[in-house]
């Protein structure tokens, strides 16, 4: 392995319960009527993921790819549409209407720089990184190209790259986000060319299955990052088709291939 390429969230920072506010914000800004406004009325903004709401929109998540597909989870809740897997997720989606879909994107990216400017310390409360995970990145940065493939905006990676105390490890050109490209699948295309390296010699870890089957074709060793957005579910997909999955106290081990730091 010469380059380790990570997703962002659900990788290195969870952060689920600052989308589940924002896409409650978004939602009932685009849809004034929605009885969703209950639910962001009540809800304790220190502590999303203590709402009944905040389990259901997690288990959507794995299914989705982009912001848009947050109000899609939200639309889905609303409207009692029971999506347990891949398929039913993609033709529920397909059925909404693509302006929409656009608005909901632009809006929740929206939203979220106004809520880093005005309450930065509260924005930053609900983007803790995984704990451990940075360790990792700190003993291994000197023997791999780390890397971040993701769609969030780089600016806001960065900001929280330096609040975690792990931005210097990632290299100027190294955080690619949606400018780069909209799929995971040309993030490691521009990454290959631009480090020199086979796709055999990278490995991609993401916490979305959906993610790594695109990508597998290219040749890249896939990863799931089990501790991200995903469940049971996910965990037996990746490995049916042949990936690793990777929990918090062996993700070492399995990516660098050492016995010592494998979990007793």
């Amino acid at each position: 392995m010469k380059a380790l390429v990570l997703d962002f969230d659900g990788v290195i920072a969870d952060s689920a319960p600052e989308a589940f506010v924002l896409a409650l914000r978004t939602h009932c800004a685009l849809a004034p009527g929605s009885r969703l406004r209950e639910v962001l009325a009540r809800l304790d903004v220190r502590r999303p993921d203590a709402d009944p709401l905040y389990a259901s929109f997690l288990e959507l998540m794995p299914l989705g790819n982009r912001a848009e597909d947050y109000g899609v989870a939200l639309e889905a809740i609303e409207a009692g549409a029971r999506l347990p897997d891949q398929e039913r997720y993609d033709d529920f989606k397909a059925a909404q209407d693509a302006a929409r879909l656009r608005a909901f994107h632009e809006r929740f990216y929206e939203m979220r720089a106004e809520w880093a400017r005005a309450d930065r310390a509260g924005w930053l409360a609900l983007l803790a990184p995984y704990p451990g995970f940075v360790e990792v990145l700190h003993r291994r940065a000197g023997e791999v190209e780390l890397a971040i493939a993701t769609a969030k905006d780089a600016r806001s990676v960065r900001e929280l790259l330096a609040h975690y105390g792990v931005d210097r490890l990632f290299a100027t050109g190294r955080v690619l986000d949606k400018e780069t490209g909209t799929s995971k699948r040309a993030h490691l295309e521009h990454l290959r060319r631009e480090l020199g390296v086979a796709f055999e010699e990278i490995t991609f870890l993401e916490d979305k299955v959906n993610h790594l089957e695109s990508v597998a074709p290219l040749g890249v060793r896939c990863a799931l990052a089990k501790w991200g957005y995903n469940g049971p579910r996910e965990h037996a997909r990746a490995r049916e088709l042949g990936f690793l999955v990777c929990g918090l106290d062996d993700v070492e081990a399995r990516l660098f291939g050492d016995r010592a730091t494998l979990p007793a």
